[in-house]
């Protein structure tokens, strides 16, 4: 699993978030990538294969940016994922690079049974994926910022 599905998870977050606060208003990809800790051409990278894959639309020119193109209770962690990676071969788990050793006794099986675990294993996180949608990852952000700043009574 790669870095930039962290990435879109952390600006789709944002973006919920935001919209949540402030219905209408995109947010700037360098506004994302200060938060996100990195490039704003890394996170436009990201974001256009989120907006390929039409969960995202962006606005050019001034009061542009980024906003969710769907209500984020119809955007799951799976979809984010199958975004990222249909321009890539993301294995959740990486493989042998050039492959084992045939002539070794253990080589010539190996490959095949880490297959099938790490087939389960993928078939299983992505199952779990589906069952989480922005909308949770929204209100458990919104909890956890409740919990660290309580309001002043």
């Amino acid at each position: 699993m790669s870095a930039r599905f962290t990435m879109a998870l952390h600006a789709l977050g944002m973006m919920a978030w935001s919209e949540a606060r402030a219905p209408g208003e995109p947010l700037r990809s360098e506004d994302l990538a200060r938060s996100i800790n990195t490039n704003p051409v890394v996170v436009r990278r990201v974001l256009a294969d989120l907006r390929r894959a039409g969960l995202v639309s962006t606005r050019r020119g001034v009061g542009g940016g980024v906003a969710l193109a769907r209500p984020e209770a119809r955007i799951t962690l799976r979809m984010v994922w199958e975004a990222l990676a249909a321009g890539e071969r993301a294995e959740l788990i990486g493989r042998h690079p050039a492959g084992p050793n045939p002539a070794c006794p253990i080589g010539r099986c190996v490959a095949d049974y880490l297959d099938g675990v790490y087939g389960k294993a993928e078939t299983a996180l992505k199952a779990s994926f589906d069952g989480i949608t922005l909308a949770t990852v929204r209100r458990e952000l919104q909890a956890r910022l409740d919990r660290a700043h309580p309001p002043h009574r």
